[in-house]
C-alpha cells in the first residue's frame, strides 16, 4: 500500500518511514528540503518537498496514499498552530478517493503527566505537563474524525541511532562536562527504541484498526541516574553527576525542565493484545556503550 509520512526525516519519523518500506510499502516522505530529500531517495522513500503550513505541497499526493502518518512537529512559537493544520490536512486528504484511510498523528507519554509509581494506560485521566498541553486536543481532532480511521500513537522518550532526549548525555560528557539530570536522578521515564516504535506505527497502519490510541514504551525501569551515568561513562566522562533541581533548571529552560523531571510508569499492554507488538530491545541502559557508538558515527 501507499503511506505518506510526515517528518520522514527527522528522528521518529525516519525510523517510521523506514520500517513501513521494509515491509514493501511504497513511502512517500515530507521533508523541507532538497538536501534533506536525496537522503529519503536513498532509503528508497519517495521526497515531497514541503512545509507543514503549506497544504498545497503536499495534500493531493497524501490522497493517494491509504496510511497518512503524522510524525512532524515544528519548535517554534508557531509549533501549535502548524500541527493542527497539518492535522486538518491530512484528515482531509484521507476524504478523498479510495477510502478508507487511517490517520495517525503522533504524540507522547508527556500527556500523563508524573505517575509516580503507579502504573498509567490509554483509559487513565490525562494531566499533561504545560510543554505538552495542546497535544490531547489534538488527540481527539483525530480520534474524532469522520470519514477517516484516526488512530494516536503515545511514544515514550525514544532512544537508539542518533539518540532523542538520550543524546545530550553523550554529547555533554564527551566535552568533558556531566551530563544533565533535572530533578533528583532518582525518576523513571517511559523509554521505547526507535525501530520499536516503528514497529508500532507499521503494525498500527497494517491493522485496519481506527479510533484508538496506543502507549508505546518497553519494560525497562532504570533510573535517569543511572541511564546518564552509563552514556556518561560510555562517553569516557569519569567525573561526578549532580542532579539539577527543577527550580533550578527552569531557569533555563523553562516549560521542557518539568518534562525531563518526569516520573512515568507505563503500561503498554494494550499494544501487545491489539497489535501484536512487542518491544525487542530490552532497555536503554544494557547496551549504553553501543548507543554511544551509534551517536558518534552520526555526528561523524
Amino acid at each position: 500500500m501507499q503511506v505518506f509520512v510526515t517528518g520522514a526525516t527527522g528522528y521518529v519519523g525516519s525510523s517510521v518511514a523506514t520500517a513501513f518500506r521494509r515491509a514493501g510499502h511504497h513511502i512517500w516522505g515530507l521533508t523541507r528540503s532538497q538536501a534533506k530529500a536525496r537522503r529519503l531517495a536513498q532509503q528508497e522513500i519517495e521526497p515531497v518537498v514541503g512545509d507543514l503550513a503549506d497544504p498545497k505541497a503536499y495534500a493531493d499526493v497524501a490522497a493517494e496514499c491509504a496510511v497518512l502518518v503524522h510524525a512532524a512537529f515544528e519548535y517554534s512559537p508557531n509549533g501549535v498552530a502548524k500541527d493542527k493544520t497539518a492535522i486538518e490536512t491530512l484528515i482531509e486528504a484521507g476524504r478523498r478517493g479510495a477510502r478508507p484511510k487511517t490517520v495517525i498523528f503522533t504524540s507522547g507519554v508527556w500527556v500523563h503527566g508524573d505517575t509516580g509509581d503507579r502504573m498509567v494506560d490509554e483509559t487513565t485521566p490525562l494531566n499533561p505537563v504545560k510543554l505538552v498541553a495542546w497535544r490531547p486536543a489534538h488527540e481527539q481532532v483525530v480520534l474524532q474524525a469522520s470519514g477517516v480511521r484516526g488512530l494516536v500513537i503515545r511514544a515514550g522518550c525514544v532512544y537508539g541511532g542518533p539518540g532523542g532526549l538520550t543524546a545530550p548525555w553523550f554529547a555533554d560528557p564527551s566535552a568533558g562536562k556531566p551530563p544533565t539530570v533535572v530533578g533528583d536522578g532518582r525518576n523513571r521515564w517511559a523509554m521505547v527504541h526507535a525501530d520499536d516504535l516503528a514497529d508500532a506505527y507499521l503494525r498500527a497502519g497494517e491493522s485496519g484498526l481506527g479510533g484508538e490510541i496506543f502507549d508505546i514504551s518497553d519494560r525497562s525501569r532504570a533510573t535517569v541516574l543511572e541511564m546518564a551515568g552509563a552514556a556518561a561513562r560510555a562517553a569516557g566522562y569519569r567525573g561526578e553527576i549532580r542532579p539539577l533541581p527543577l527550580a533550578e533548571a527552569r531557569k533555563t529552560m523553562g516549560d521542557f525542565a518539568e518534562a525531563l523531571a518526569l516520573n512515568q510508569h507505563i503500561d503498554a499492554r494494550k499494544a501487545v493484545r491489539l497489535l501484536g507488538w512487542q518491544p525487542r530491545h530490552g532497555g536503554f541502559l544494557d547496551e549504553a556503550d553501543l548507543y554511544y557508538r551509534a551517536w558518534r558515527a552520526h555526528q561523524d
